[in-house]
């Protein structure tokens, strides 16, 4: 079953690339288990809170956004698509807009959304591009 999803180019390919997606998906999944359902972060649902003004529900959401982000950091270990590196810098880009509307305090924080989200950002290219040159690399072997 496994034998599908993990492919030999997974491990194989660029260590920049592993290093990349092995970080980000570490990222997504650490803050989906730890500040999400672990130890709900009374910030977490405080931040929803502006979305979702129903306590309970904002809670119950928080809870669901954790299991969600731990499964897309599970895809980013999996997938060698270019669209879940889009995806990722778009939602961390969607993210810290929210947070800087709602939240602006929060940008000025040591390890804030700001810094951290630039910098996923900025991984996600690096991936990004590693991904393309040995996609790139893959296609000029197969021509010889």
């Amino acid at each position: 079953m496994l034998s599908g999803l993990i492919r030999p180019e997974l491990i194989h390919g660029s260590p920049m690339l592993w290093i990349s997606r092995v970080a980000l998906a570490f990222s997504w999944i650490y803050q989906g288990a730890v500040p999400k359902l672990a130890c709900r972060s009374s910030g977490e649902v405080e931040l929803l809170g502006h979305l979702i003004p129903v306590y309970r529900w904002a809670c119950m959401a928080v809870s669901w956004m954790g299991v969600a982000e731990i499964m897309f950091g599970l895809l980013l270990l999996v997938s060698m698509r270019y669209w879940v590196f889009w995806f990722n810098m778009m939602a961390l880009a969607g993210l810290l807009l929210f947070v800087a509307l709602f939240e602006p305090a929060m940008l000025t924080l040591p390890f804030n959304p700001l810094t951290l989200n630039v910098a996923l950002i900025a991984l996600s290219l690096v991936a990004l591009l590693e991904l393309k040159k040995q996609k790139n690399n893959s296609h000029a072997e197969q021509d010889c």
